[in-house]
């Protein structure tokens, strides 16, 4: 039975590379399955296969696989004192530099790049910094785009915060042009696509606890080649490289990491 459902797994792998060119092989087998599974289940498929061959058929059920396979937990400026010490950062950066260039990788709903926009606001103008976003569920990447939310998701602002970053009306809070303006969003698989430019800031937390050791060290090995030499990577709190070298980087502080010039490296 067991051989089975593991055999029923590697198919739907093969299938789905196919269909999308993701490889499920560099993603945590176990809570990978534990997902599909829910999901299938909840869709009366009697296995994975059969799924597999629904998907084929609808592009709507694919991508309502890939949503399943993302878990889009996540609210503006999550752990506060952590964009206390990135504001530092980008402080720190707007002393030395006019312009800068961000990545949110794996960003959602939009809550943490338009958290980074209305932090990097304070320091730069809006035509001197660019955000990239990313995910690759373009579900979220939509409602990312819209930018609107309701009153739970902006409950950690005070009332004139909200007044500064959003447009309210009646339950709905719209971003605010000014802040969306900077920001841009693509579609983008961490572990297949190239990085989307060369950056000063990557932003990506709580995403790669779900990808194995190696998937982890192809995103990192990206992450290093994608940041500029002392551009910063922030990670999520169950994240911590434990070898940062290898990918050019270098502790900065806890959950942060620096990249390193060259000399400093050899």
């Amino acid at each position: 039975m067991e051989s089975d459902r593991n055999q029923d797994y590697e198919q739907f792998k093969e299938r789905f590379f196919r269909l999308t060119g993701i490889n499920l092989s560099l993603y945590k087998e176990e809570q990978m399955k534990r997902r599909l599974n829910s999901f299938r289940a909840r869709k009366q498929f009697p296995d994975l296969v059969a799924l597999a061959d629904g998907m084929e058929q609808s592009g709507e059920l694919l991508d309502q696989v890939l949503s399943r396979m993302t878990i889009n937990v996540t609210e503006f400026f999550r752990n506060a004192s952590r964009w206390q010490i990135l504001e530092d950062k980008i402080k720190g950066i707007a002393a030395r530099k006019e312009n800068l260039t961000v990545w949110s990788a794996a960003c959602s709903t939009g809550e943490e790049p338009y958290s980074l926009s209305m932090l990097i606001g304070k320091y730069f103008s809006g035509n001197h910094y660019r955000i990239v976003a990313t995910d690759i569920d373009r579900e979220v990447l939509r409602q990312a785009e819209a930018g609107i939310y309701q009153q739970q998701a902006v409950s950690g602002f005070s009332a004139e915060e909200q007044q500064q970053f959003f447009t309210i009306k009646g339950p709905f809070y719209r971003i605010r042009p000014e802040l969306k303006r900077s920001v841009r969003f693509l579609r983008h698989d961490l572990l297949r696509d190239p990085a989307p430019g060369r950056f000063d800031v990557i932003v990506c937390r709580n995403v790669l606890i779900y990808f194995t050791e190696e998937g982890k060290s192809l995103i990192y090995q990206k992450f290093g080649h994608a940041l500029n030499q002392g551009g910063i990577l922030f990670v999520g709190s169950t994240e911590q490289i434990f070898r940062p070298d290898i990918f050019g980087l270098a502790s900065a502080e806890s959950f942060f990491y620096r990249k390193q010039d060259k000399k400093q490296s050899e």
